[in-house]
């Protein structure tokens, strides 16, 4: 005890005490503060990244449901016309290489 006060000694030493420790304390609160605001910023980051893939999903199935539909609006003859037009041209034969090559990188 520093210097003789008109308060019991015993309360200025439990006062210093408790100020001690909580400036003891303060660096692991302060870690634990990050840690926790860390925690928090990624669990955000995975829920805009699943809904992110949700959005993606629900988009293709409105796109694969547009193709179909545009497919079945049109007349039996101009698909006829227009598969005929493709199996004649070169374009199966180069997507196939596309195909191919996408593969191949791939291993």
């Amino acid at each position: 005890m520093a210097i003789p006060t008109p308060v019991n000694g015993m309360i200025t030493d439990a006062v210093t005490q408790s100020s001690v420790a909580v400036l003891g304390s303060a660096p692991a609160q302060a870690m634990g503060n990050v840690y926790q605001a860390a925690a928090h910023s990624l669990s955000v980051l995975f829920q805009n990244s699943v809904q992110a893939q949700q959005h993606a999903a629900i988009s293709a199935q409105a796109a694969t449901n547009q193709g179909v539909m545009q497919l079945y609006s049109v007349p039996p003859m101009a698909s006829a016309m227009s598969t005929a037009k493709i199996a004649q041209s070169n374009e199966p034969d180069f997507m196939m290489a596309l195909l191919m090559a996408l593969a191949a990188s791939k291993k």
